[in-house]
């Protein structure tokens, strides 16, 4: 049986909100090619009680930007280390401005 909402998954952009059938439709692609995301590791889907795929906003945004690039011609794979990449930067610039403006040392 699964359990009610509650507002702070409302809020939450890593719980898995949404069914595969869901998802793509939102996406406006098909169950494969979220299933084509999970096989090629750029998402994994939690798994409910009955063993179907849910999905997170989160999860979400990144199958956008992967359709994204697929659309534009980018090989899915590709498209998935691009993708890996690209937050892989984002990181790191991150915790370049945090040691920019932590304070420094005495």
């Amino acid at each position: 049986m699964s359990r009610p909402a509650t507002g702070d998954q409302f809020d939450d952009d890593d719980y898995p909100a949404y069914t595969v059938g869901n998802a793509a439709e939102m996406l406006g692609t098909t169950p494969a090619f979220l299933r084509a995301l999970g096989e090629a590791r750029l998402i994994e889907p939690l798994r409910s009680e009955g063993g179907h795929r849910r999905y997170s906003r989160y999860q979400l945004r990144i199958a956008a930007r992967a359709r994204e690039l697929v659309d534009e011609g980018t090989q899915i794979e590709a498209a998935c280390r691009i993708i890996i990449l690209e937050d892989q930067l984002e990181e790191a610039k991150r915790i370049n401005e945090e040691l920019r403006t932590a304070d420094p040392p005495d």
